[in-house]
């Protein structure tokens, strides 16, 4: 994929009826020969720029930490507020009402007994391998800008990964760089290659129907 197709699905798309609302751009990729129950795909992909939605972080910290990271998280949960968060009914409705879950390093353990069993289910415990389990001394406004442009992609049953990507109020340029990173991303985690494992991917807005981007 290049960004000439991109710019050609956007450029039809702009082309359709505007909406009383600001609408968001949807990518979908849709896969083939891929079994999932062999090779269940997900992944996050840090895209260039910010999709025009609010990405909201839950911290679970130290008290040392608790004000550091109020400046840059949504929710901060204190190593002593952990029982009252937990309980199954509280924890729940965290893991629905926000998207990443970051943690200091030395309490992870705490974190899994008190948030593993809803958090886990969920795909949303804080994760090593994207830099969500931090030391003390972590530079928490770089980590937190940077989770707030990452997009998990999830193809557990259907072969299709889906994600919002941007506003129609955003440049052209920012929508094209987003996809692309997505794109590009999907295309190296796939088991086989581009070719073997992607059927087509399809740009819409929130209110019309997908054009093929490839």
């Amino acid at each position: 994929m290049n960004k000439e197709q991109v710019q050609t699905a956007l450029d039809e798309l702009k082309k359709l009826p505007k909406r009383k609302f600001v609408q968001s751009y949807d990518l979908t990729i849709n896969l083939k020969n891929v079994d999932l129950k062999v090779a269940p795909l997900d992944f996050f992909v840090t895209v260039p720029f910010q999709r025009g939605e609010k990405t909201k972080i839950v911290a679970f910290v130290d008290p040392t930490l608790a004000e550091n990271a109020l400046k840059f998280c949504d929710l901060v949960i204190k190593e002593t507020e952990f029982p009252k968060y937990g309980e199954k009914k509280t924890a729940k409705k965290l893991a629905v009402d926000y998207d990443y879950f970051i943690s200091q390093a030395n309490l992870m353990p705490k974190v899994a007994a008190a948030f593993g069993k809803i958090l886990g289910t969920r795909g949303k415990m804080p994760n090593p391998k994207m830099g969500a389990v931090f030391p003390p001394n972590a530079n928490l406004e770089v980590l937190t800008k940077k989770f707030r442009s990452t997009v998990r992609l999830s193809a557990k049953k259907a072969l299709n990964l889906q994600c919002k990507i941007g506003r129609e109020s955003q440049p052209d340029n920012e929508i094209i760089e987003n996809v692309l990173a997505i794109y590009n991303t999907i295309a190296k985690q796939l088991p086989q290659d581009e070719a073997q494992n992607i059927k087509n991917a399809c740009l819409k807005l929130t209110m019309s129907k997908p054009v093929k981007l490839s």
